[in-house]
């Protein structure tokens, strides 16, 4: 499901290069893949892993640069193991095709939890070893048998200050009320996290969302459909339905919050309450050429908050170890989705639950919003 979410990553870098957000030097390991420079372990084509390095598959764009600046390069001046970056994209087919083989080129994949559970029952994802990889720098309950949390993004409400300002929305049940709220919204195509939203506005507890009622919430989302402008599939597509007034509420991912109060000048605001929270994981393809070891070590200085801290400020992505929280200011923190008084007003997307049930649910979910 988040293909699209890491796919926006690159357009989160290039907006902030131009405003001076981040350096020419971090910007430049991106350009150098885009030229097909081969300098620090850099393509711009399928990696194939070699003796003494990894190969990481990530979903390409920018989202390259950002893992080396973070991870790569300081994984490798410790180890000597070149951590080379793929974007083909990790999709579970994919995953699935590298590992079938028995002889993978791909070591590290950039994977949702519940895609990497259904891999790993399978036999093709490696278990991971939390004798390596450290729980005591997760969050309680985001780490899995086959992939440990990395970061983390929320889908929230973003609304119009201009129109709202002095009766800003405080939940999902505000978001779907056209008359208290007038105006036309915007939702997420592929799904994730509007059955969520459809159910609280419906009056479904926070705690009992899980197992969703499907029906009642495609139910909700057919009759509401009218009112929605736009059904979109990546960030910017959102931020410009609410910058150009098409929109005067969206769900929208909490990577773009920043970008869009900045490029409204805060005429576009947003709130936390209600707001599902998303993990992003590593895991380790099964039989993968650089070795188990080496991979399990990368996952596990993966961890250093430090480090995740350069993936927020890059991308705008949560950090997973909550050792991170407290080294952002103020004024950062309330970006961060997973800070602890933003996550405590949240519900946290249930990966079991999507393991079994999101294919079937995304078919029925496209042919509502088509038709």
């Amino acid at each position: 499901m988040h293909g699209p979410f890491q796919r926006d990553a690159a357009g989160i870098l290039q907006t902030k290069l131009a405003r001076g957000q981040i350096s020419r030097r971090q910007f430049t390991t991106g350009m150098m893949m885009l030229l097909g420079t081969s300098a620090l372990g850099l393509g711009t084509g399928p990696a194939r892993a070699q003796s003494g390095q990894l190969v990481f598959v990530n979903w390409g764009g920018d989202a390259g640069p950002a893992y080396d600046a973070a991870y790569g390069q300081a994984f490798q001046e410790a180890t000597g193991i070149t951590v080379r970056q793929d974007g083909s994209g990790p999709t579970e087919g994919a995953i699935a095709a590298q590992a079938e083989t028995g002889r993978p080129s791909w070591d590290l994949v950039d994977v949702d939890p519940f895609s990497a559970e259904a891999l790993g029952k399978r036999g093709l994802m490696t278990p991971i070893d939390y004798d390596v990889v450290d729980r005591d720098k997760m969050r309680p309950g985001f780490g899995w048998e086959y992939s440990a949390s990395s970061y983390f993004y929320s889908y929230i409400i973003a609304y119009d200050a201009r129109r709202f300002g002095d009766n800003p929305p405080t939940s999902m049940a505000d978001f779907f009320d056209v008359e208290k709220y007038p105006g036309r919204r915007a939702m997420y195509q592929w799904g994730v996290g509007m059955w969520e939203a459809a159910l609280l506005a419906d009056g479904v507890p926070r705690d009992q969302l899980y197992p969703l009622d499907l029906d009642r919430a495609h139910a909700k989302i057919e009759a509401f459909k009218e009112h929605v402008i736009g059904f979109w599939g990546g960030g910017a597509d959102s931020q410009s339905l609410l910058m150009n007034g098409d929109a005067s509420m969206a769900l929208i991912w909490s990577t773009r919050a920043k970008l869009i109060e900045e490029d409204s000048e805060g005429e576009i605001g947003f709130i936390w309450n209600e707001g599902l929270i998303a993990p992003g994981a590593m895991g380790i393809v099964a039989n993968n050429p650089g070795g188990a070891d080496a991979a399990m070590e990368f996952i596990a200085s993966a961890q250093d908050p430090e480090k995740q801290l350069v993936m927020f400020r890059m991308l705008g992505q949560g950090p997973a170890n909550p050792a991170a929280d407290a080294l952002l200011p103020a004024e950062e923190a309330r970006f961060n989705p997973v800070d602890p008084e933003n996550f405590a007003l949240q519900i946290p997307l249930d990966m079991a639950w999507y393991e079994e049930h999101y294919g079937a649910a995304l078919d029925t979910y496209l042919g509502i919003i088509s038709a």
